[in-house]
């Protein structure tokens, strides 16, 4: 079954990707969450035709993506967190407080959901590093330190 995608999915595509996917999949799950639709030969055209718009404006997003990610390139953030005395944190640190600290100490405002750590979440106190993925084909690794507040 072929569907044009209406949202990224994670290890299928990116919006307004066409693809092909188990008649299942696309019809229980898919097209019911609004996360794709039929391609149909009319649904096809219009998606030739808004690609070919989107194409002015992307370059300018790649170049957004390019010159945010030469920022955030260097950086390294400290997320502060309550620990015990052998290291262990109080919870754990994930994406969210990531996001939350690069945009106090370096103005970078990035959605959680593009920032992956390693495991998901942190639990010990140390020097992690991060992947942020700007773009489709543009992400960038950071550095953070968990230390004891």
């Amino acid at each position: 079954m072929e569907v044009i995608l209406k949202q990224d999915i994670e290890g299928l595509g990116y919006t307004n990707d066409l693809v092909v996917v188990k008649n299942g999949y696309g019809r229980n799950f898919l097209i019911p969450k609004g996360k794709a639709i039929l391609a149909t030969e009319s649904n096809k055209k219009v998606r030739n035709e808004t690609q070919k718009q989107k194409s002015f404006k992307e370059e300018r997003v790649v170049k957004e993506a390019e010159t945010l990610a030469k920022a955030l390139e260097n950086i390294s953030v400290n997320i502060g967190a309550k620990a015990g005395t052998s290291g262990k944190i109080f919870g754990s640190v994930n994406a969210l407080q990531l996001a939350d600290a690069i945009k106090k100490q370096h103005k970078f405002d990035i959605d959680r959901k593009k920032i992956s750590v390693d495991g998901d979440s942190i639990k010990e106190l140390g020097n992690y590093k991060a992947s942020i993925k700007l773009h489709k084909n543009i992400s960038v690794e950071i550095n953070f330190e968990v230390i004891a507040e």
